[in-house]
């Protein structure tokens, strides 16, 4: 099978199988594994956490996050 078959293929799965496959495939490139990826998003959520906690940062709703990233897409 070569890649635009399975790319075909790929495509026509439900979204979460998509989104389960494409993890993977990212993971794949790392050269770290999962648990050392997931204690990096910890260490950074904690990181966030502490800049809003001390107002260190601004912060916007999920409408203005979509309605920036429309923007940024047009």
């Amino acid at each position: 099978m070569n890649t635009e078959t399975l790319e075909q293929a790929v495509l026509h799965l439900p979204m979460q199988q998509r989104a389960e496959l494409a993890h993977k495939l990212l993971l794949s490139l790392e050269d770290q594994d999962e648990d050392e990826i997931n204690e990096a998003w910890r260490v950074e959520a904690l990181r966030r956490s502490a800049e809003i906690d001390a107002g260190s940062v601004k912060t916007i709703s999920a409408e203005e996050a979509s309605a920036a990233v429309r923007l940024l897409l047009k």
